[in-house]
């Protein structure tokens, strides 16, 4: 019977050690990943910047042309890149200023809910000029934004189409529809 008893006693202990093996293995592989994920790639601040011109430019177009859904998209989307930056640029001075960037935003989406042309415009101008306050104040006041004069995107037509003024397919419907008949 003693011998039964310091046999299990004897693979009792053996099977603790093992876990613990097994414990150490995974702390060196979570420790492994852990640091190939600092290491992976996440975008530079002026990755974000980019996205965020973009946005500005796109959210103008979309509101000067009263298409309230694609500005509503385009406020989201501005909205989303000051989040990436909080979160993958965090530290940086630009991180902490961009949260000035929120009073604007929200006055914007507002005037949009409204569908309020004239609101829009003046806040547009208020975060256009809030940009460039934050560019003062973190030593890039080299970099001036205004407002959007022409469309870098001669792929996207900002007028919305709905039921009533269906033109983009109208345009480009009846231009295949001529060209058929001259071949």
């Amino acid at each position: 019977m003693k011998h039964l008893l310091l046999i299990g006693l004897s693979l009792s202990l053996l099977a603790c050690n093992q876990q613990a093996d097994n414990t150490k293995d995974l702390e060196e592989r979570i420790n492994k990943l852990e640091s190939k994920l600092a290491d992976a790639y996440k975008p530079g601040f002026g990755d974000f910047m980019g996205s965020i011109q973009t946005h500005h430019a796109k959210l103008w177009f979309a509101g000067q042309n009263e298409n309230w859904d694609l500005a509503d998209f385009e406020i989201h989307e501005l909205e989303e890149a000051i989040e990436d930056i909080q979160k993958y640029q965090a530290g940086r001075k630009e991180s902490e200023m961009i949260g000035m960037l929120n009073a604007p935003l929200e006055n914007i989406e507002k005037a949009i809910d409204e569908k309020d042309s004239e609101a829009f415009k003046r806040n547009f101008i208020s975060l256009t000029n809030t940009c460039n306050k934050c560019h003062i104040a973190v030593g890039f006041e080299f970099n001036v934004v205004k407002l959007p004069e022409t469309s870098p995107f001669s792929n996207q037509d900002f007028r919305p189409i709905n039921s009533e003024d269906n033109y983009y397919l109208e345009e480009h419907t009846t231009s295949k529809t001529n060209s058929e008949t001259q071949d």
